[in-house]
C-alpha cells in the first residue's frame, strides 16, 4: 500500500506473516498491539483519508476525534482491527500554545 512517495506499507496475510516471526499473532479485534500515526497537510486531508478508509472497508473513528485548534486528529480501524491515526498540526499554533502555557505557569 502506497501512503506517499516515501512511505510504503506491506500488508501481509497471517500465513505470510508467520514466515517472518515465531511469535503469536494477536487478534486486533480483541487486543490493541499497535497504533500507527501519519501526519497530513490539512484538516481536510485528515477527513478525506478517514473517508477513504471507511469506503475501503475500515471503521471510521474507533477513537474520539481530537480537535485542539492547532492540532486535529482522527482514526480508523482497518478490516483486521489495527488502528491508524491521521493528524494535522499547525506549527504556528504549536508555538502559540507553548507560549501561552509558559505564561500561565509563570503566574
Amino acid at each position: 500500500m502506497v501512503i506517499s512517495d516515501v512511505i510504503h506499507v506491506m500488508i501481509l496475510t497471517h500465513d505470510k506473516w508467520r514466515t517472518f516471526t515465531d511469535r503469536q499473532i494477536p487478534d486486533a479485534q480483541a487486543s490493541a498491539q499497535m497504533l500507527l500515526c501519519l501526519s497530513h497537510d490539512s484538516r481536510e486531508a485528515v477527513d478525506a483519508i478517514v473517508a477513504k478508509a471507511e469506503q475501503a472497508g475500515g471503521t471510521a473513528d474507533p477513537n474520539a476525534t481530537q480537535d485542539h485548534g492547532f492540532m486535529y486528529g482522527r482514526s480508523y480501524a482497518d478490516p483486521d482491527g489495527h488502528i491508524w491515526e491521521v493528524m494535522w498540526m499547525d506549527p504556528a499554533g504549536i508555538a502559540a500554545e507553548t507560549h501561552s502555557a509558559s505564561e500561565t505557569s509563570d503566574h
